[in-house]
């Protein structure tokens, strides 16, 4: 098949690291408004009619199965789920190969403070507790 010049500009971009992580957000953002949107259509629901039975403006509706979107909350989520008779399933997934975590800092060594003594005895330890 052949390159429109749109996938070649695409391919261009996409070399870019920056432009390529927006780029991918953007591509999760689409999937959430396009499944809320057609688990709604198959409801045979307008915006409106959602709207009404989770107690919420039609707005927010049409901003959640809005792609640009990218405020959805894990709640929202699934009062939305719930009332379209789906569930909510979240999935973290192993970043591609070589792209392994960065860390900005060095761990910082942690060192649980002790607030007894290892000669408290359990009666001290009771009057600290009654006071």
């Amino acid at each position: 098949m052949k390159k429109t010049n749109f996938d070649k500009y695409l391919e261009e971009q996409l070399k870019d690291r920056s432009f390529k992580a927006r780029f991918e957000r953007a591509g999760e953002a689409w999937d959430v408004a396009l499944q809320i949107a057609a688990l709604r259509t198959k409801a045979g629901l307008s915006q409106r009619d959602l709207a009404k039975l989770l107690k919420v403006s039609q707005q927010q509706i049409s901003r959640l199965e809005s792609p640009g979107y990218e405020g959805h909350s894990l709640s929202t989520l699934r009062r939305v789920a719930k009332v379209l008779h789906a569930r909510v399933r979240v999935s973290f997934e192993p970043e591609k190969k070589g792209a392994g975590m960065r860390v900005a800092e060095t761990a910082a060594p942690y060192r649980a403070k002790r607030t007894i003594s290892r000669r408290t005895s359990a009666k001290q330890v009771m009057s600290r507790v009654k006071t």
